[in-house]
């Protein structure tokens, strides 16, 4: 009887994947001392960043979801988009 695999339970709590594939992560220096930053800082780092690319490949292995592409993904829909003028 072969290995299952098991996803990592703990990188899928610290990422969401978007449609896409790619992944968002939070950012760090937001759990206290943040009425020492200006309300710039604050407000970038409430918003979700995407991962560098590097490393959300090694991510998607961990979460099981290895087989998605966003490059490719791109690309797809970038030749969907030359299409569809073409169709009509």
């Amino acid at each position: 009887m072969g290995y299952k695999y098991k996803p990592s339970k703990s990188v899928a709590k610290r990422f969401s994947v978007t449609k896409t594939g790619k992944l968002k992560r939070h950012h760090s220096l937001t759990s206290h001392l943040m009425s020492a930053r200006n309300g710039n800082k604050k407000r970038h780092l409430g918003r979700p960043a995407i991962l560098f690319e590097g490393h959300a490949r090694n991510m998607r292995k961990f979460m099981g979801i290895g087989k998605l592409h966003p490059a490719r993904t791109a690309k797809e829909r970038a030749a969907k988009a030359l299409e569809a003028p073409a169709a009509n």
